[in-house]
């Protein structure tokens, strides 16, 4: 499965919520957020979660390697979110945004820039 973008993103962050880390197993979750369109090829599995604010996403992993490629969320309209390693590009920009930071390992420090959220600031 993969998934084509166009664009510039609309943001950049990550994610230290306890679910984004089981989902990743990784201590966050980097995602970039798109404007439609894109486009998907190959099949996809999913799996639906609501989030601690009850926002429901619809996450979609490729059924023949595990990739968690891409989530969409319910009500939000012609965004999808790309996992940011999913481009296989280092010089990808950094992220913009923490979000429940509060959550975050304690070794993880990032630059000055990004903007630090406890919780989700929806």
């Amino acid at each position: 499965m993969s998934i084509a973008v166009a664009g510039e993103p609309l943001g950049i962050g990550i994610c230290h919520c306890l679910d984004c880390q089981r989902r990743t197993g990784s201590v966050f979750a980097a995602l970039a957020t798109f404007a439609a369109p894109w486009t998907v090829e190959g099949a996809a599995s999913e799996y639906r979660r609501t989030g601690d604010a009850g926002a429901t996403f619809t996450f979609r992993f490729c059924p023949r390697c595990g990739t968690n490629l891409f989530h969409t969320e319910d009500g939000v309209a012609g965004t999808v979110s790309v996992a940011v390693g999913g481009f296989a590009d280092p010089g990808f920009a950094p992220p913009e945004i923490s979000v429940y930071h509060s959550r975050r390992h304690h070794w993880v420090t990032l630059p000055d820039t990004v903007i630090r959220c406890d919780r989700d600031p929806d």
